[in-house]
C-alpha cells in the first residue's frame, strides 16, 4: 500500500503535467491511450468536448464507463477495449492525444505511433509521458511485460511516424520522467 500511494503521488504529478501540455480547450475531442485506473480522465472530460479512451484491460474500460456514466449517457465520453497498435478510431477522429506510463506497454513505438499519428487530425497534438529508460533500470521489472524506453527512441518513433516539433519538456531540469510533445 506505502508503495502503491508513492507511485500515485509521483504519477499525479507526471499525469498533471502532461494534461497541462495538452493545453485543453472547450471543443477539444481527446484520445487517452492506457487510462488504466483513469486518474487524469476526470480533468479531460471537464475541459473538452469529448474524450475517448482506450485500454488493453477489459476491466478498466468496464470501471471507466461505470465511474463516467453521465459523460458517456451524453457522448461526451467513450472508452474501448484495445491496444495503441490497432487503435478502434477513424483517421483524424482527435485533435489531441494522451497517454502517460503506456508506452512500457506497447509492442512497437513504431506501430503505436503510425496508429497515433493516423487518428490524429492534421495539426494536432501528441503528449507523451513516462520515466526513461535509465531511471526504470533500477527497478527490476518483468521484461516480459516492461519495455524500457529511452527519450531518444521516444523522439525518433515520433519523427519516423511523421510527427513534427517533437520536443521533450520537464517542468524542471531534474524532474525524473519525460513528457514528450509532438505535432502531427
Amino acid at each position: 500500500r506505502i508503495m502503491g500511494r508513492l507511485m500515485n503521488r509521483h504519477n499525479a504529478k507526471l499525469n498533471g503535467y502532461a494534461v497541462r501540455q495538452l493545453e485543453l480547450t472547450p471543443s477539444d475531442r481527446i484520445l487517452e491511450i492506457g487510462f488504466g485506473g483513469g486518474v487524469t480522465l476526470s480533468s479531460l472530460i471537464a475541459g473538452a468536448a469529448l474524450v475517448a479512451g482506450v485500454d488493453r484491460s477489459r476491466e478498466m474500460v468496464r470501471r471507466a464507463n461505470a465511474r463516467f456514466s453521465e459523460a458517456v449517457s451524453a457522448g461526451r465520453a467513450i472508452f474501448r477495449e484495445g491496444n495503441v497498435e490497432e487503435l478502434p478510431f477513424e483517421a483524424a477522429s482527435f485533435g489531441k492525444v494522451c497517454t502517460v506510463n503506456s508506452i512500457y506497454f506497447w509492442s512497437s513505438l513504431d506501430a503505436g505511433f503510425a496508429e497515433i499519428y493516423r487518428v490524429l487530425s492534421p495539426g494536432g497534438r501528441v503528449v507523451v509521458g513516462f520515466l526513461p529508460k535509465e531511471r526504470m533500470h533500477r527497478m527490476d521489472l518483468p521484461t516480459d511485460i516492461f519495455t524500457l524506453r529511452a527519450p531518444a527512441d521516444v523522439v525518433t518513433a515520433l519523427t519516423k511516424a511523421g510527427f513534427s516539433d517533437v520536443r521533450i519538456e520537464r517542468p524542471e531540469p531534474t524532474t525524473p520522467w519525460n513528457v514528450v510533445i509532438a505535432t502531427r
